[in-house]
Protein backbone atom coordinates (compact mmCIF):
# COMPACT_ATOMS: atom_id res chain seq x y z
CA UNK A 1 0.00 0.00 0.00
CA UNK A 2 1.29 3.26 -0.57
CA UNK A 3 1.92 5.64 2.01
CA UNK A 4 -0.74 8.39 2.21
CA UNK A 5 -0.09 11.81 1.09
CA UNK A 6 -2.99 13.78 2.91
CA UNK A 7 -3.90 14.40 6.55
CA UNK A 8 -6.36 11.69 7.38
CA UNK A 9 -7.12 13.23 11.44
CA UNK A 10 -9.76 15.77 10.21
CA UNK A 11 -11.68 15.93 13.03
CA UNK A 12 -9.47 14.20 15.51
CA UNK A 13 -9.29 17.07 17.89
CA UNK A 14 -12.73 18.49 18.02
CA UNK A 15 -13.04 16.03 21.23
CA UNK A 16 -9.93 17.75 22.82
CA UNK A 17 -8.65 14.19 22.66
CA UNK A 18 -4.61 14.84 22.60
CA UNK A 19 -4.58 16.28 26.28
CA UNK A 20 -5.05 12.76 27.43
CA UNK A 21 -3.91 10.57 24.26
CA UNK A 22 -1.08 9.77 26.09
CA UNK A 23 -2.41 8.48 28.66
CA UNK A 24 -4.81 6.34 27.39
CA UNK A 25 -2.09 4.73 25.09
CA UNK A 26 -0.60 3.95 28.47
CA UNK A 27 -3.70 2.33 29.84
CA UNK A 28 -4.24 0.22 26.44
CA UNK A 29 -1.24 -1.57 25.35
CA UNK A 30 -1.07 -4.59 24.97
CA UNK A 31 -0.15 -6.63 28.29
CA UNK A 32 2.92 -8.09 26.38
CA UNK A 33 4.11 -5.01 25.01
CA UNK A 34 6.45 -2.64 26.32
CA UNK A 35 6.17 0.67 23.97
CA UNK A 36 7.81 4.32 23.95
CA UNK A 37 5.86 7.11 24.16
CA UNK A 38 5.42 8.99 21.35
CA UNK A 39 7.01 11.77 22.57
CA UNK A 40 9.98 9.71 23.25
CA UNK A 41 10.02 8.55 19.82
CA UNK A 42 12.95 9.50 17.24
CA UNK A 43 12.44 10.46 13.72
CA UNK A 44 15.85 8.05 12.93
CA UNK A 45 15.19 4.98 14.62
CA UNK A 46 12.60 2.16 15.18
CA UNK A 47 9.88 3.13 18.39
CA UNK A 48 10.37 -0.29 20.20
CA UNK A 49 12.88 -3.38 21.37
CA UNK A 50 10.41 -5.87 19.88
CA UNK A 51 12.53 -8.29 17.12
CA UNK A 52 10.11 -9.36 14.49
CA UNK A 53 10.06 -13.10 16.01
CA UNK A 54 8.74 -11.80 19.43
CA UNK A 55 6.23 -9.79 17.73
CA UNK A 56 5.26 -13.27 16.31
CA UNK A 57 5.04 -14.70 19.52
CA UNK A 58 2.98 -11.84 21.10
CA UNK A 59 0.75 -11.82 18.06
CA UNK A 60 0.34 -16.02 19.00
CA UNK A 61 -0.36 -15.04 22.01
CA UNK A 62 -2.98 -12.92 21.97
CA UNK A 63 -4.74 -14.74 19.33
CA UNK A 64 -4.50 -18.46 21.34
CA UNK A 65 -7.00 -18.15 24.47
CA UNK A 66 -9.83 -20.44 26.23
CA UNK A 67 -11.69 -19.63 22.74
CA UNK A 68 -10.62 -22.66 21.46
CA UNK A 69 -12.54 -25.05 23.82
CA UNK A 70 -15.52 -23.74 21.81
CA UNK A 71 -13.35 -24.91 18.14
CA UNK A 72 -14.80 -28.57 18.27
CA UNK A 73 -18.39 -27.08 18.18
CA UNK A 74 -17.84 -24.92 15.98
CA UNK A 75 -16.74 -27.61 13.17
CA UNK A 76 -20.38 -29.67 14.35
CA UNK A 77 -21.89 -26.37 13.80
CA UNK A 78 -20.11 -26.18 10.14
CA UNK A 79 -20.96 -29.45 8.94
CA UNK A 80 -17.79 -31.15 9.45
CA UNK A 81 -14.00 -31.25 9.16
CA UNK A 82 -13.45 -29.93 5.27
CA UNK A 83 -16.20 -27.25 5.82
CA UNK A 84 -14.50 -25.88 9.16
CA UNK A 85 -11.40 -25.98 7.70
CA UNK A 86 -12.58 -24.19 4.51
CA UNK A 87 -14.21 -21.68 6.59
CA UNK A 88 -11.06 -20.60 8.61
CA UNK A 89 -8.86 -20.54 5.32
CA UNK A 90 -11.21 -18.41 3.76
CA UNK A 91 -11.72 -15.87 6.92
CA UNK A 92 -7.87 -16.15 7.37
CA UNK A 93 -6.86 -13.86 3.89
CA UNK A 94 -9.19 -11.77 5.67
CA UNK A 95 -7.84 -11.30 8.74
CA UNK A 96 -4.31 -11.12 7.83
CA UNK A 97 -5.65 -8.22 5.72
CA UNK A 98 -7.24 -6.43 8.67
CA UNK A 99 -3.97 -6.91 10.47
CA UNK A 100 -1.98 -5.56 7.69
CA UNK A 101 -4.14 -2.45 7.23
CA UNK A 102 -4.16 -1.30 10.85
CA UNK A 103 -0.56 -1.20 10.81
CA UNK A 104 -0.84 1.02 7.80
CA UNK A 105 -2.93 3.26 9.10
CA UNK A 106 -1.20 3.37 12.31
CA UNK A 107 1.78 4.50 10.40
CA UNK A 108 0.09 7.25 8.72
CA UNK A 109 -2.19 8.42 11.73
CA UNK A 110 0.86 8.11 13.46
CA UNK A 111 -1.24 6.64 16.57
CA UNK A 112 -0.50 3.70 18.73
CA UNK A 113 -3.44 2.30 19.72
CA UNK A 114 -6.93 0.26 17.62
CA UNK A 115 -9.35 2.79 18.96
CA UNK A 116 -6.87 5.66 18.44
CA UNK A 117 -6.40 4.92 14.82
CA UNK A 118 -9.83 4.74 14.29
CA UNK A 119 -10.59 7.86 15.49
CA UNK A 120 -7.31 9.64 13.50
CA UNK A 121 -8.19 8.31 10.68
CA UNK A 122 -12.42 7.66 10.21
CA UNK A 123 -13.63 10.52 12.97
CA UNK A 124 -14.89 10.55 16.38
CA UNK A 125 -18.12 8.71 15.29
CA UNK A 126 -16.54 5.53 14.21
CA UNK A 127 -14.29 6.00 17.04
CA UNK A 128 -17.00 6.81 20.20
CA UNK A 129 -18.28 3.30 18.13
CA UNK A 130 -14.95 1.63 18.27
CA UNK A 131 -14.51 2.26 21.73
CA UNK A 132 -18.14 1.24 22.99
CA UNK A 133 -17.60 -1.98 21.31
CA UNK A 134 -14.82 -2.68 22.71
CA UNK A 135 -15.83 -1.82 26.21
CA UNK A 136 -19.18 -4.82 25.25
CA UNK A 137 -16.43 -7.01 24.14
CA UNK A 138 -14.04 -7.52 27.28
CA UNK A 139 -17.14 -7.34 29.32
CA UNK A 140 -18.34 -10.63 26.91
CA UNK A 141 -15.48 -12.36 27.42
CA UNK A 142 -15.08 -11.71 30.96
CA UNK A 143 -18.38 -13.14 31.33
CA UNK A 144 -17.57 -16.74 28.94
CA UNK A 145 -14.18 -16.88 31.40
CA UNK A 146 -16.27 -17.53 34.35
CA UNK A 147 -18.49 -19.77 32.19
CA UNK A 148 -15.49 -21.49 31.70
CA UNK A 149 -14.30 -21.55 35.27
CA UNK A 150 -17.35 -22.91 36.31
CA UNK A 151 -17.53 -25.88 33.41
CA UNK A 152 -13.65 -27.39 34.54
CA UNK A 153 -14.65 -26.84 38.09
CA UNK A 154 -17.62 -29.30 37.67
CA UNK A 155 -15.22 -31.25 36.48
CA UNK A 156 -12.88 -31.52 38.58
CA UNK A 157 -15.19 -31.31 41.93
CA UNK A 158 -16.64 -34.29 40.08
CA UNK A 159 -13.42 -36.24 40.59
CA UNK A 160 -12.64 -35.33 43.83
CA UNK A 161 -16.05 -36.37 45.27
CA UNK A 162 -15.52 -40.16 44.68
CA UNK A 163 -19.79 -40.53 45.69
CA UNK A 164 -21.93 -41.92 43.68
CA UNK A 165 -24.13 -38.92 42.12
CA UNK A 166 -28.04 -39.62 42.27
CA UNK A 167 -30.88 -37.33 41.64
CA UNK A 168 -30.97 -34.61 43.82
CA UNK A 169 -28.30 -35.99 45.73
CA UNK A 170 -25.58 -33.37 45.26
CA UNK A 171 -24.10 -32.01 48.37
CA UNK A 172 -24.58 -27.89 48.59
CA UNK A 173 -20.20 -27.24 48.50
CA UNK A 174 -20.65 -28.61 44.79
CA UNK A 175 -23.00 -26.27 43.82
CA UNK A 176 -21.94 -24.89 40.71
CA UNK A 177 -23.22 -21.04 41.45
CA UNK A 178 -21.63 -21.34 44.74
CA UNK A 179 -18.33 -22.35 43.50
CA UNK A 180 -17.79 -19.96 40.81
CA UNK A 181 -18.63 -16.89 43.48
CA UNK A 182 -16.14 -17.98 45.61
CA UNK A 183 -13.57 -18.27 43.10
CA UNK A 184 -14.34 -14.77 41.53
CA UNK A 185 -14.46 -13.19 44.95
CA UNK A 186 -11.55 -14.90 46.40
CA UNK A 187 -9.19 -14.56 43.32
CA UNK A 188 -10.67 -12.27 40.06
CA UNK A 189 -11.99 -9.49 42.00
CA UNK A 190 -8.55 -8.36 44.58
CA UNK A 191 -6.60 -8.61 40.87
CA UNK A 192 -8.93 -6.40 39.25
CA UNK A 193 -8.76 -3.73 41.46
CA UNK A 194 -5.20 -2.46 41.18
CA UNK A 195 -4.39 0.55 38.95
CA UNK A 196 -1.89 -1.26 37.48
CA UNK A 197 -1.41 -4.78 36.30
CA UNK A 198 2.50 -5.74 37.12
CA UNK A 199 1.54 -9.68 36.14
CA UNK A 200 0.46 -9.18 32.49
CA UNK A 201 4.02 -10.58 31.31
CA UNK A 202 3.72 -14.30 32.96
CA UNK A 203 -0.15 -14.23 33.04
CA UNK A 204 0.57 -14.09 29.09
CA UNK A 205 3.43 -17.02 29.29
CA UNK A 206 1.08 -19.12 31.03
CA UNK A 207 -1.94 -18.70 28.76
CA UNK A 208 0.52 -19.73 25.63
CA UNK A 209 1.96 -22.52 27.89
CA UNK A 210 -2.04 -23.80 28.82
CA UNK A 211 -3.60 -23.37 25.54
CA UNK A 212 -0.07 -25.52 23.62
CA UNK A 213 -1.13 -28.02 26.64
CA UNK A 214 -4.97 -28.48 26.08
CA UNK A 215 -4.15 -28.92 22.26
CA UNK A 216 -2.02 -31.41 22.58
CA UNK A 217 -3.93 -33.59 25.25
CA UNK A 218 -7.14 -33.26 22.56
CA UNK A 219 -5.17 -34.31 19.78
CA UNK A 220 -3.20 -37.22 21.85
CA UNK A 221 -6.58 -38.08 23.00
CA UNK A 222 -8.05 -38.49 19.38
CA UNK A 223 -5.07 -41.02 18.34
CA UNK A 224 -4.79 -43.11 21.59
CA UNK A 225 -9.01 -42.41 22.35
CA UNK A 226 -10.03 -43.94 25.75
CA UNK A 227 -12.20 -46.95 25.75
CA UNK A 228 -15.37 -45.46 26.75
CA UNK A 229 -15.22 -42.70 24.11
CA UNK A 230 -17.34 -44.09 21.49
CA UNK A 231 -18.18 -40.99 18.92
CA UNK A 232 -21.76 -40.36 18.15
CA UNK A 233 -22.69 -39.26 14.63
CA UNK A 234 -19.82 -37.22 12.86
CA UNK A 235 -21.62 -34.90 9.96
CA UNK A 236 -19.76 -34.55 6.75
CA UNK A 237 -22.25 -31.36 5.70
CA UNK A 238 -23.68 -28.28 6.95
CA UNK A 239 -27.44 -28.89 7.76
CA UNK A 240 -28.00 -25.70 5.94
CA UNK A 241 -26.23 -23.15 4.15
CA UNK A 242 -26.77 -20.71 6.94
CA UNK A 243 -25.26 -23.27 9.63
CA UNK A 244 -22.13 -22.29 7.91
CA UNK A 245 -22.27 -18.79 9.31
CA UNK A 246 -23.28 -20.28 12.25
CA UNK A 247 -19.48 -21.23 13.13
CA UNK A 248 -17.91 -17.73 12.28
CA UNK A 249 -18.43 -16.36 15.77
CA UNK A 250 -16.17 -18.83 17.02
CA UNK A 251 -13.85 -18.25 14.65
CA UNK A 252 -13.97 -14.28 14.30
CA UNK A 253 -13.91 -15.06 18.44
CA UNK A 254 -10.86 -17.22 18.69
CA UNK A 255 -8.29 -15.16 15.52
CA UNK A 256 -9.07 -11.68 17.09
CA UNK A 257 -5.98 -10.35 17.79
CA UNK A 258 -6.80 -6.87 16.39
CA UNK A 259 -7.37 -4.98 19.25
CA UNK A 260 -3.55 -5.19 20.78
CA UNK A 261 -2.04 -6.11 17.10
CA UNK A 262 -1.38 -1.48 16.74
CA UNK A 263 0.71 -1.95 20.26
CA UNK A 264 2.46 -4.60 18.96
CA UNK A 265 3.55 -3.61 15.60
CA UNK A 266 4.54 0.16 17.30
CA UNK A 267 6.65 -2.06 19.67
CA UNK A 268 9.12 -3.20 16.77
CA UNK A 269 12.44 -2.49 16.05
CA UNK A 270 11.65 -1.76 12.54
CA UNK A 271 7.76 -0.92 11.96
CA UNK A 272 7.57 -1.33 8.80
CA UNK A 273 4.06 -2.58 6.73
CA UNK A 274 5.89 -5.44 4.51
CA UNK A 275 7.55 -6.70 7.83
CA UNK A 276 4.14 -6.53 9.67
CA UNK A 277 2.88 -8.61 6.94
CA UNK A 278 5.40 -11.35 7.55
CA UNK A 279 5.12 -11.46 11.47
CA UNK A 280 1.08 -11.73 11.18
CA UNK A 281 1.31 -14.14 8.57
CA UNK A 282 3.61 -16.39 10.29
CA UNK A 283 1.36 -16.53 13.20
CA UNK A 284 -1.97 -16.66 12.03
CA UNK A 285 -0.64 -19.75 10.42
CA UNK A 286 0.76 -21.14 13.74
CA UNK A 287 -2.71 -20.09 15.58
CA UNK A 288 -4.58 -21.83 12.65
CA UNK A 289 -2.95 -24.89 13.67
CA UNK A 290 -3.64 -24.56 16.95
CA UNK A 291 -7.00 -24.24 16.28
CA UNK A 292 -7.83 -26.77 13.40
CA UNK A 293 -5.78 -29.41 15.50
CA UNK A 294 -8.02 -28.68 18.41
CA UNK A 295 -11.24 -28.64 16.17
CA UNK A 296 -10.43 -31.34 14.24
CA UNK A 297 -9.46 -34.23 16.47
CA UNK A 298 -12.15 -32.58 19.88
CA UNK A 299 -14.88 -32.93 16.88
CA UNK A 300 -13.71 -36.02 15.82
CA UNK A 301 -13.84 -37.75 19.10
CA UNK A 302 -17.44 -37.06 19.89
CA UNK A 303 -18.90 -35.96 16.95
CA UNK A 304 -22.03 -34.59 17.01
CA UNK A 305 -22.53 -35.00 20.53
CA UNK A 306 -19.18 -32.90 21.45
CA UNK A 307 -20.09 -30.22 23.78
CA UNK A 308 -19.92 -25.98 23.57
CA UNK A 309 -17.20 -26.95 25.77
CA UNK A 310 -14.63 -29.30 24.48
CA UNK A 311 -13.40 -30.61 27.52
CA UNK A 312 -16.88 -31.06 29.19
CA UNK A 313 -16.82 -33.96 27.09
CA UNK A 314 -13.71 -35.93 28.63
CA UNK A 315 -14.74 -38.01 31.29
CA UNK A 316 -14.24 -35.99 35.27
CA UNK A 317 -11.55 -39.12 36.03
CA UNK A 318 -8.98 -38.85 33.49
CA UNK A 319 -5.82 -36.97 34.75
CA UNK A 320 -4.42 -35.84 31.54
CA UNK A 321 -7.79 -33.61 30.99
CA UNK A 322 -8.00 -32.44 34.40
CA UNK A 323 -4.35 -31.22 34.52
CA UNK A 324 -5.54 -29.67 31.66
CA UNK A 325 -9.24 -27.78 33.13
CA UNK A 326 -6.32 -26.72 35.33
CA UNK A 327 -4.33 -25.34 33.07
CA UNK A 328 -7.72 -23.43 31.84
CA UNK A 329 -8.63 -22.15 34.86
CA UNK A 330 -5.34 -20.66 35.43
CA UNK A 331 -5.10 -18.93 32.59
CA UNK A 332 -8.70 -17.44 32.91
CA UNK A 333 -7.91 -16.64 36.36
CA UNK A 334 -5.44 -14.24 35.18
CA UNK A 335 -6.66 -13.11 31.40
CA UNK A 336 -10.00 -12.34 33.29
CA UNK A 337 -8.07 -8.83 35.05
CA UNK A 338 -6.36 -7.87 31.80
CA UNK A 339 -10.07 -7.64 29.70
CA UNK A 340 -11.37 -5.92 32.26
CA UNK A 341 -8.61 -3.44 32.75
CA UNK A 342 -9.11 -3.30 28.99
CA UNK A 343 -12.50 -2.50 29.13
CA UNK A 344 -12.88 -0.17 32.27
CA UNK A 345 -9.53 2.13 30.22
CA UNK A 346 -11.69 2.79 27.86
CA UNK A 347 -14.86 3.99 30.43
CA UNK A 348 -12.38 5.59 31.89
CA UNK A 349 -10.99 7.74 28.51
CA UNK A 350 -14.97 8.17 27.64
CA UNK A 351 -16.02 9.62 30.83
CA UNK A 352 -13.14 11.97 31.22
CA UNK A 353 -13.72 13.66 27.75
CA UNK A 354 -17.53 13.72 27.68
CA UNK A 355 -17.14 15.51 31.21
CA UNK A 356 -14.14 17.98 30.28
CA UNK A 357 -11.70 16.87 33.33
CA UNK A 358 -7.83 15.59 32.34
CA UNK A 359 -6.32 12.69 33.74
CA UNK A 360 -4.16 15.39 36.16
CA UNK A 361 -7.34 17.49 37.55
CA UNK A 362 -9.21 13.81 38.00
CA UNK A 363 -6.49 12.16 40.23
CA UNK A 364 -7.90 13.00 43.49
CA UNK A 365 -11.61 11.11 42.07
CA UNK A 366 -9.98 8.03 40.30
CA UNK A 367 -9.36 5.70 42.88
CA UNK A 368 -13.10 6.32 44.00
CA UNK A 369 -14.41 5.25 40.49
CA UNK A 370 -12.30 2.71 40.07
CA UNK A 371 -13.55 0.96 42.63
CA UNK A 372 -17.16 1.52 41.67
CA UNK A 373 -16.33 0.77 37.80
CA UNK A 374 -14.47 -2.34 38.73
CA UNK A 375 -17.42 -3.87 41.58
CA UNK A 376 -20.02 -3.22 39.13
CA UNK A 377 -17.93 -4.48 36.29
CA UNK A 378 -17.83 -7.68 38.72
CA UNK A 379 -20.86 -7.93 40.26
CA UNK A 380 -22.63 -7.80 36.11
CA UNK A 381 -20.54 -10.46 34.78
CA UNK A 382 -20.74 -12.69 37.63
CA UNK A 383 -24.67 -12.38 37.72
CA UNK A 384 -24.52 -13.17 33.82
CA UNK A 385 -21.98 -16.10 34.12
CA UNK A 386 -24.20 -18.01 37.17
CA UNK A 387 -27.60 -18.01 34.60
CA UNK A 388 -26.30 -18.42 31.33
CA UNK A 389 -25.69 -21.70 30.67
CA UNK A 390 -22.66 -22.48 28.55
CA UNK A 391 -19.91 -20.35 26.75
CA UNK A 392 -21.51 -20.99 23.19
CA UNK A 393 -24.52 -18.47 24.07
CA UNK A 394 -22.23 -15.60 24.44
CA UNK A 395 -19.48 -16.45 22.00
CA UNK A 396 -22.46 -16.61 19.19
CA UNK A 397 -22.95 -13.28 20.50
CA UNK A 398 -19.65 -11.14 21.08
CA UNK A 399 -18.06 -13.43 18.12
CA UNK A 400 -20.40 -11.47 15.96
CA UNK A 401 -18.73 -8.38 17.33
CA UNK A 402 -15.47 -9.96 16.41
CA UNK A 403 -16.27 -9.33 13.16
CA UNK A 404 -16.35 -5.80 13.70
CA UNK A 405 -12.79 -5.51 15.12
CA UNK A 406 -10.95 -7.93 12.30
CA UNK A 407 -13.35 -6.65 9.38
CA UNK A 408 -15.33 -3.57 9.78
CA UNK A 409 -13.30 -1.29 11.74
CA UNK A 410 -10.08 -2.13 9.71
CA UNK A 411 -12.08 -1.68 6.17
CA UNK A 412 -13.47 1.83 6.78
CA UNK A 413 -9.82 2.72 8.23
CA UNK A 414 -8.33 2.03 4.29
CA UNK A 415 -11.25 3.74 2.48
CA UNK A 416 -11.11 6.37 4.95
CA UNK A 417 -7.22 6.58 4.56
CA UNK A 418 -7.36 6.10 0.74
CA UNK A 419 -10.16 8.48 0.12
CA UNK A 420 -8.06 11.01 2.11
CA UNK A 421 -4.45 10.85 -0.65
CA UNK A 422 -4.24 13.81 -2.21
CA UNK A 423 -3.91 12.35 -6.36
CA UNK A 424 -4.52 13.90 -9.71
CA UNK A 425 -5.38 10.77 -11.04
CA UNK A 426 -6.37 7.34 -9.22
CA UNK A 427 -4.95 4.52 -9.93
CA UNK A 428 -5.95 0.64 -10.88
CA UNK A 429 -4.15 -0.09 -7.16
CA UNK A 430 -6.09 2.93 -5.58
CA UNK A 431 -9.60 1.64 -6.95
CA UNK A 432 -8.80 -1.74 -5.78
CA UNK A 433 -7.76 -0.84 -1.97
CA UNK A 434 -11.15 0.80 -1.59
CA UNK A 435 -12.95 -1.82 -3.51
CA UNK A 436 -11.16 -4.15 -0.47
CA UNK A 437 -11.95 -1.95 1.75
CA UNK A 438 -15.56 -1.55 1.00
CA UNK A 439 -15.86 -5.23 0.67
CA UNK A 440 -14.72 -5.78 4.18
CA UNK A 441 -17.03 -3.60 5.79
CA UNK A 442 -19.78 -5.44 3.31
CA UNK A 443 -18.95 -9.12 4.99
CA UNK A 444 -18.64 -7.64 8.71
CA UNK A 445 -21.75 -6.27 8.39
CA UNK A 446 -23.69 -9.10 7.18
CA UNK A 447 -21.20 -11.42 9.85
CA UNK A 448 -22.28 -8.89 12.64
CA UNK A 449 -25.97 -8.96 11.75
CA UNK A 450 -26.62 -12.69 10.92
CA UNK A 451 -24.53 -14.05 13.75
CA UNK A 452 -25.94 -11.18 16.43
CA UNK A 453 -29.55 -12.01 15.10
CA UNK A 454 -29.07 -15.44 15.28
CA UNK A 455 -27.76 -15.65 19.04
CA UNK A 456 -31.01 -13.15 19.92
CA UNK A 457 -33.84 -14.85 18.26
CA UNK A 458 -32.49 -18.48 18.58
CA UNK A 459 -29.99 -18.83 21.41
CA UNK A 460 -31.01 -16.39 23.97
CA UNK A 461 -34.32 -17.18 23.39
CA UNK A 462 -34.19 -21.02 22.99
Amino acid sequence: MAQATGSINSDYNDWEWSADAGERARLLQSPSVEAVPKSEESQGSGPGATSALGAVFIVVNAALGAGLLNFPAAFNTAGGVAAGIALQMCMLIFIIGGLVILAYCSQASNERTYQEVVWAVCGKVPGVLCEVAIAVYTFGTCIAFLIIIGDQEDKIIAALVTEPEEAGSSRWYTDRKLTISITAFLLILPLSIPKEIGFQKYASSLSVIGTWYVTAVIIIKYIWPDKELVPAEIPTSPSTWMAVFNAMPTICFGFQCHVSSVPVFNSMKQPEVKTWGAVVTAAMVIALFVYTGTGVCGFLTFGASVEQDVLLSYPSNDIPVALARAFIILCVLTSYPILHFCGRAVLEGLWLRYTGVTVEEDVVRERRRRLLQTISWFLLTLLLALFIPDIGKVISVIGGLAACFIFVFPGLCLIQAKLSEIQETRAVSWWAQVSYGVFMVTLGAFIFGQTTANAIFVDLTA
